[in-house]
C-alpha cells in the first residue's frame, strides 16, 4: 500500500487536503494517484482568487500517459498555488503528500473538511479499487 499519512483527509478521487490554521487547506493528489499517473511531464495549477465549488475541477495533472483532473475537495476560494511546479511536475511524483502540494484553498466552512475521508477510509477505497 502506498503512503497514506494520517494528518489529513482524502477524496475519493484522489486528493489529499491538510488544515494549514485559519480555514486554509492544502490539497495534492496522493501517492496512489501519482503512482497510477506515471511520470509527471506538466501541472496547471488553479488562478488564485477564483471561487470553486467541492468536487469542481480546478487544476490539472499530466503525465506521458494521460492528463487527469484535480478537483476542489472542498468550496473555497483558491488563497496559494504551487508555482515551483511548472518548472518541476516530477516533484509530484517525488514527494506527493509534502512539496508536491498544488494549492491552497480558504473554505467557505472549514467543518467540510470533517467529511472527507480519513485515512484509513482512504487506504480501504484504494483496496477496493485494486
Amino acid at each position: 500500500m502506498s503512503n497514506v499519512p494520517t494528518d489529513r483527509r482524502y477524496t475519493d478521487s484522489h486528493e489529499w487536503v491538510q488544515p494549514q490554521g485559519d480555514g486554509v487547506f492544502r490539497v495534492g493528489i496522493t501517492d496512489h494517484a501519482q503512482e497510477l499517473l506515471g511520470d509527471l511531464v506538466f501541472v496547471e495549477t488553479p488562478e488564485i482568487g477564483r471561487h470553486v465549488n467541492a468536487k469542481q475541477d480546478c487544476a490539472v495533472v499530466e503525465s506521458v500517459k494521460a492528463a487527469s483532473d484535480v478537483y476542489a475537495p472542498i468550496a473555497g476560494e483558491i488563497v496559494g498555488a504551487n508555482e515551483e511546479l511548472s518548472g518541476t511536475p516530477e516533484t509530484i511524483n517525488q514527494d506527493a503528500h509534502g512539496a508536491g502540494w498544488i494549492f491552497e484553498i480558504k473554505a467557505d466552512n472549514p467543518a467540510d473538511y470533517d467529511g472527507l475521508m480519513d485515512a484509513a477510509a482512504y487506504e480501504a477505497l484504494v483496496a477496493s479499487e485494486g
